[in-house]
C-alpha cells in the first residue's frame, strides 16, 4: 500500500519569500560621515553588486525547496542552512565595512538598514519553526545559537569597529553597564513583590470567598490605567510622603524615582501572578486530594506536598508572564526618573538617533526572551511527563 507523501510546510517557503523580498527591495544598510549627518542608504546590490546578491539568494531557496517536501533528513539540511545564513549576516556587514566606510573618516558609521533588520527577524522565525518540526528540545535550540553568537562576537571585536550601533555602546559603557543594574534590579524586586503579594491574595481568595470577586475587580482595574497615567497618580502621594515621613524619606522615597515605578510594576504584576495561582491551587484534582487525606496527611501536608507540587507549573507561568511584562514595562519607568534602558530609548528619540534606541530596546528584547525560555523551559519540566 503506497504511503502519503509529506503535506508541505507552507511557512518556510513563505517566510523565505518575505527574506528574499526585503533583501532585493528594501534598504539593507546606511553610511553616514559622522553621528550627526543623515546616513546613505545602500541596498544589497549596491554593496556586493547582482552576482553576490543573486548568490545569496540561493540558501533560501534551497530551505524553501527543503520544506515544501519535507522530511525529516530534509528539514535537518534546511535548519543547517538557516545556522549558516545567521553566521554569515556578520561577515557580509564585514564586506559592507570594507566597502562603504572610509578609512581615512573615523568618525564614520554604519547603521543597520530595514532589509538587514527583516531577514535576521524571519531566519529567526525560520529557526523556532524547524526547531519545533522537528521536536528539538530547548537545550539543543540555544544550543544551535551558539555558534551564531560566537560569529558575532568575532565579527564585532575584529571588523565591525564601524557599526553605528557599536560606537553607541562604546560612547556609553558605563551608562549601559548601570542602566541594565538599575533595569534587572527594579524587575527583579517588582516580580519578587508580586510573587510574594499574589500568593497571600490566592490564598486568602481561597479561604475566604467573597474576597475572590472583589480582589479580582480591583486588579482588573488596575491592569486598564495606562502606565503613564497610573505613573502620574502615585506622584503626588509619594511625594508628600517623602516630604513629611523620615525614614521613607531615608529610603529614597518620593515622587519620582524607583518609588512610583516599584508601585506601579507591582500593581500591573499582580493580577497574572494572582489569577495564575488561584487558578492552579483550584485545578487540582480533588480525588487527589481526598486520597492524600485518606492517607493521613495534615492540611499542611496535603497543601505542601500534594496540591502546591501539582499547581506549580501553572504558578510558574504566571511567573512568566509577569517577569516578562516587568522587563518591557520597567522601559517606560525611565520617564520619571527611575533609570534603566528605557533611559536609551527616550533619549535616542529626543535625538532622532535610531542606534540609541536601539541600545536600550535589544537589551530589553534580550531579557525578555531568555526569561521566557528559561522560565518556559522549568515549566514544562515540571509539566508531569514534560521533560524531554
Amino acid at each position: 500500500m503506497r504511503r502519503d507523501a509529506p503535506r508541505p510546510n507552507r511557512v518556510l517557503p513563505l517566510l523565505m519569500l518575505v527574506a528574499l523580498t526585503a533583501w532585493l527591495g528594501l534598504v539593507a544598510v546606511s553610511v553616514a560621515p559622522n553621528r550627526i549627518v543623515p546616513g546613505t542608504g545602500f541596498r544589497a546590490h549596491e554593496v556586493i553588486g547582482w552576482a553576490g546578491t543573486l548568490g545569496a539568494c540561493l540558501p533560501p531557496l534551497a530551505v524553501a525547496v527543503l520544506a515544501w517536501h519535507p522530511s525529516p533528513a530534509r528539514l535537518r539540511y534546511a535548519l543547517v542552512l538557516i545556522v549558516l545564513l545567521l553566521m554569515a549576516l556578520p561577515a557580509w556587514l564585514g564586506l559592507a565595512v570594507t566597502r562603504l566606510v572610509d578609512p581615512e573618516l573615523p568618525q564614520a558609521r554604519l547603521g543597520l538598514g530595514p532589509a538587514f533588520w527583516v531577514l535576521l527577524f524571519l531566519l529567526l522565525l525560520a529557526l523556532i519553526e524547524l526547531r519545533s518540526r522537528l521536536v528539538l528540545s530547548r537545550l539543543v535550540g540555544w544550543a544551535l545559537l551558539v555558534p551564531v553568537l560566537l560569529a558575532w562576537w568575532l565579527a564585532l571585536v575584529s571588523w565591525l569597529e564601524p557599526l553605528a550601533l557599536l560606537q553607541e555602546y562604546r560612547a556609553r559603557s558605563d551608562q549601559f553597564a548601570t542602566a541594565v543594574w538599575h533595569h534587572l534590579a527594579l524587575v527583579g524586586a517588582a516580580v519578587g513583590a508580586s510573587l510574594v503579594i499574589g500568593v497571600a491574595l490566592a490564598l486568602l481568595m481561597r479561604r475566604h470567598a467573597g474576597l475572590q470577586r472583589a480582589g479580582f475587580g480591583v486588579l482588573n482595574f488596575l491592569q486598564t490605567i495606562p502606565s503613564l497615567a497610573l505613573f502620574g497618580l502615585l506622584l503626588a502621594p509619594l511625594a508628600w510622603l517623602g516630604a513629611n515621613v523620615e525614614w521613607l524619606a531615608a529610603l529614597g522615597v518620593r515622587g519620582i524615582g524607583w518609588a512610583p515605578a516599584l508601585l506601579a510594576l507591582i500593581g500591573y504584576s499582580l493580577l497574572p501572578m494572582v489569577r495564575n495561582t488561584f487558578v492552579a491551587l483550584e485545578g487540582v484534582d480533588p480525588a487527589v486530594i481526598e486520597s492524600a487525606r485518606g492517607m493521613g496527611m495534615s492540611r499542611r501536608q496535603v497543601f505542601l506536598q500534594v496540591r502546591l507540587p501539582l499547581a506549580l507549573p501553572v504558578i510558574l507561568e504566571g511567573l512568566r508572564i509577569t517577569t516578562v511584562q516587568a522587563i518591557g514595562l520597567t522601559a517606560v519607568a525611565a520617564l520619571i526618573g527611575a533609570g534603566g534602558l528605557g533611559g536609551f530609548i527616550f533619549q535616542g528619540l529626543g535625538q532622532a538617533a535610531m542606534d540609541l534606541v536601539l541600545l536600550g530596546a535589544l537589551p530589553i528584547l534580550v531579557m525578555a526572551l531568555v526569561a521566557d525560555a528559561l522560565l518556559g523551559a522549568l515549566t514544562e519540566r515540571l509539566h508531569p511527563g514534560g521533560a524531554r
